[in-house]
């Protein structure tokens, strides 16, 4: 559930079944700074290799704070690997609507000893669940419609002073997007909880890093 040029279809964002023994591959990986083995399958995206937009995205990051995290379509887990080792006492809710997706989540996480990631399907996320920070590289290319309602279910599950973190192509619409969340997600928006501007926190290799926070509640 994330995008790139690998794949041309969206094939890989809907639900597909768990990869068979015979359909899965080992590839070697560096997941926050050491290289480890995880298994990958076709029918998800970018199977080879982390992809370019994700590796952007977590080489800017630092470890993430404690308390719920959420990696917003997971593919076969780089991001939620990523912040579930680099914040052990953290729970990370590794989310995709591609099961076979979650399967090799769950079976990475398992493989590299990392039993604070929960991959799931978006209705299994407990709907009182607030998150610390969200991590996302996400699936442009499905469209708007979906993108922004993505966007409008997620961003306001952030608890107050916590921020997204989101990795976009240029050329597929960064900066179209980073406008909407200015629309939706600002102070200037009444209808909308209080939110930072986003603000472009990162330009690389054609991707922009967009962060958008959610604003500490006002003294009264």
């Amino acid at each position: 559930m994330s995008t790139g040029n690998q794949i041309p279809q969206n094939d890989h964002y809907f639900t597909a079944a768990p990869a068979s023994p015979e359909e899965r591959r080992t590839i070697e990986v560096e997941i926050a700074g050491r290289s480890v083995e995880v298994e990958t399958a076709g029918g998800i995206f970018s199977p080879g290799h982390i992809d370019a937009g994700t590796r952007v995205l977590l080489k800017e990051m630092t470890a993430p704070p404690s308390g719920h995290l959420l990696d917003l379509g997971c593919g076969w887990g780089p991001i939620a690997l990523t912040m579930a080792t680099l914040t052990p006492s953290a729970s990370v809710w590794a989310v995709d609507v591609n099961e076979r997706s979650l399967d090799l989540t769950r079976s990475n996480a398992q493989k590299l000893g990392l039993s604070n990631v929960r991959a799931v399907f978006p209705d299994q996320v407990p709907p009182e669940i607030q998150f610390s920070e969200i991590w996302s590289n996400p699936p442009i290319r499905v469209g708007k419609d979906v993108l922004h309602s993505l966007m409008l279910r997620w961003l306001p599950r952030l608890v107050p002073g916590a921020s997204a973190f989101q990795v976009v192509q240029k050329n597929l619409g960064a900066d179209s997007l980073h406008s909407w969340l200015n629309e939706q997600f600002s102070r200037h928006n009444p209808e909308a909880l209080m939110y930072a501007d986003t603000v472009r926190m990162a330009s690389s290799k054609g991707f922009r890093v967009l962060e958008t926070i959610r604003e500490e509640p006002e003294d009264n």
